[in-house]
């Protein structure tokens, strides 16, 4: 049984860039692992405040609220909890269909 889908409505005025931009928060999923791996807490810190910023003007607002987390965490030096809301991300990202209206 594959897990539930995550059914996000977006205007469809969007339907062309939305395909990019979540290929480029995959992309984000990667950049962050790797700054992780090497304690790049700026890397981690500005990748969340632009996943913050971007993620509820296209309408993927959880992926504005893990951007919110990860950036709060990098931003006080911490990085307990860090991997899960990349993990939470990437399975967000696998599981999200999109719905044009």
């Amino acid at each position: 049984m594959s897990p539930e889908k995550i059914v996000v409505s977006i205007d469809k005025d969007l339907e062309e860039l939305i395909p990019g931009f979540l290929n480029n928060r995959r992309k984000d999923v990667n950049l962050l692992n790797e700054a992780l791996a090497n304690n790049k807490l700026d890397t981690l810190k500005s990748i969340g405040h632009s996943l913050k910023g971007v993620g509820g003007g296209y309408g993927f607002h959880q992926l504005s609220a893990i951007g919110e987390a990860i950036e709060k965490k990098a931003k006080a030096g911490e990085t307990d909890g860090i991997p899960e809301l990349i993990s939470g991300m990437a399975d967000y990202l696998d599981r999200v269909k999109v719905v044009f209206e």
